[in-house]
């Protein structure tokens, strides 16, 4: 009776602790597209979508941003589309935890501003400046393979602290779809209090 007991609860909490294999966005590698072929970029998810670009057989570090009925949604140009998502493998060496992926970009607009990750520290542009911050810690929610991020960075001046996580974000200039949100939080003795929003994507 014990082991049968015991059967059950195994059962019943198998769904409960399923963890998926990824969570987007994250990277992929484009797999099992033919040597002289291209893999296409539509501009909805469906095979008789117009084509708006392509990916090489070959092509590495694509973002996917959303997903639907099998179509990936990817980046191309200015614009997002969708690309058959049987021909893409996902990487494992993205979202580890307690760090960020190297590419990591996050951008803001009305004020433009810029956010990107140089070694150990991480640099905040604005048109005419740049400034560099010591990277200070980096926190995770601990999920498994899970973008949502706390950056703390600072420099004499003060601190800043961004918060990243999945959403869908829009630059405001563009068809680009983004597939992270962030929240920057300016505070210290030696600069103004400040919130700055914006999205992010982890490809160059």
């Amino acid at each position: 009776m014990r082991h049968l007991l015991a059967l059950c609860l195994c059962l019943a909490a198998g769904p409960a602790l399923a963890t998926p294999e990824y969570v987007l966005p994250t990277l992929f590698d484009v797999s099992g597209v033919s040597a002289g072929d291209r893999l296409n970029i539509r501009d909805r998810p469906s095979a008789s979508g117009a084509v708006i670009g392509t990916l090489a057989p070959d092509a590495t570090g694509v973002e996917v941003v959303a997903e639907r009925n099998g179509w990936a949604m990817v980046n191309t140009a200015e614009r997002a589309g969708w690309v058959n998502a049987r021909y893409l493998a996902y990487r494992t060496d993205v979202w580890i935890a307690g760090a960020l992926p190297a590419t990591l970009n996050c951008l803001g607009t009305e004020p433009f501003w810029a956010l990107r990750q140089v070694g150990s520290r991480m640099v905040f542009e604005t048109p005419g400046t740049s400034r560099p911050l010591d990277r200070r810690a980096v926190l995770d929610d601990g999920r498994f393979r899970s973008p949502v991020r706390a950056v703390v960075a600072g420099d004499g001046n003060g601190r800043m602290t961004a918060v990243i996580q999945p959403a869908q974000c829009s630059d405001g200039m563009s068809d680009r779809v983004y597939g992270l949100s962030a929240a920057l939080v300016f505070d210290g003795a030696g600069q103004r209090s400040q919130m700055l929003s914006g999205c992010c994507r982890i490809t160059p």
